[in-house]
């Protein structure tokens, strides 16, 4: 949590603080969900207790849906969007679910509680020739004096766009994978994804050129005794930080004139287009992208119904 959160997070009184710290332990440890997850609900949830505090209240039994509206209503007063009150309202409603559920409440008071439609952006994304060319340029020919080290960095992160777009994977999936990970044969990644669900992820040809490549001689030249299994290394041979994977993943796509800085989910929502558009069903597509509803898959058949309109709108005679 950020130092303000972490303020009024330590200036609450000891009840609500102890409802608190048994909702991000369920949150954590049964629910299984990521550090950042529940870094975020719990931050929204701090605001709402700071709020219910100033309201007079000083256990979860005063935590009515007055509470809860009010305070939503007072984040859009201070300029939260339509996503964030949306958000902050979903938080609320876990966090006043798990006091009935533990008996903490008599009644889950948020379950009356209404928020905004979060505003669905289209993701963006690469055409196919720019999604070439970044991947074309990554794998250019490397410089006659290239030492070991650089060729093994060049490998690996030839790699890490291939992966991204050839299988639609999360950045955090992608650095998680272990050697033992991949299917080399049958070219599988064996991916864990959010709430720790395992799915079998392909990926074709050039991805595994790329893999076999960097396994034979990008590896073994960043491996040390921190590596352990870890697919893909940092510089000093440790596994590769997500956040490093982001940025050579920007410098990958900026080397491509013309193409979008759409960054590393920009990959994973281009490669989701492409297979649609290339005649895979919506199912496929969810089952590929790991995600637990098909309504969160659907948002790319609007990506391409967007294109076919502006097809149309070029092509036909009569537009």
């Amino acid at each position: 949590m950020a130092t303000g959160s972490a303020q009024l997070r330590a200036a609450l009184p000891p009840a609500l603080a102890e409802s608190l710290d048994g909702w991000q332990e369920h949150l954590s440890l049964q629910r299984d969900l990521s550090q950042h997850t529940v870094r975020g609900y719990v931050g929204d949830v701090v605001s709402l207790l700071d709020h219910l505090v100033r309201r007079g209240g000083a256990t979860v039994a005063d935590l009515d849906l007055a509470a809860l509206r009010s305070w939503l209503a007072l984040g859009r007063t201070r300029g939260d969007s339509r996503s964030t009150t949306a958000r902050r309202a979903a938080s609320a409603r876990s966090f006043t679910a798990h006091l009935r559920r533990s008996g903490q409440t008599a009644e889950d008071v948020g379950l009356r509680l209404s928020s905004p439609k979060a505003h669905r952006t289209l993701p963006g994304v690469l055409a196919a020739d720019q999604a070439r060319a970044v991947l074309e340029e990554a794998a250019r020919p490397p410089a006659e004096d290239e030492d070991a080290a650089d060729t093994a960095l060049r490998l690996r992160n030839v790699l890490v766009v291939e992966l991204l777009y050839a299988s639609g994977i999360r950045v955090g999936e992608l650095v998680g994978l272990d050697v033992d990970d991949v299917d080399r044969g049958r070219r599988l990644l064996r991916v864990l994804g959010k709430g720790r669900k395992e799915r079998s992820v392909p990926f074709g040809v050039p991805a595994a050129e790329a893999l076999e490549a960097w396994l034979t001689r990008g590896r073994p030249a960043l491996a040390t005794a921190v590596s352990g299994p870890a697919l893909l290394l940092g510089v000093r041979g440790g596994r590769l930080d997500p956040r490093e994977a982001r940025r050579l993943v920007h410098a990958a796509i900026a080397a491509a004139p013309g193409t979008p800085d759409v960054g590393p989910h920009g990959l994973r929502h281009s490669a989701a287009t492409h297979v649609l558009e290339g005649g895979a069903d919506l199912r496929s597509v969810q089952e590929l992208l790991g995600h637990a509803s098909l309504a969160t898959t659907q948002v790319y058949t609007h990506v391409t119904v967007e294109r076919l309109r502006a097809v149309h709108a070029r092509a036909h005679p009569r537009a």
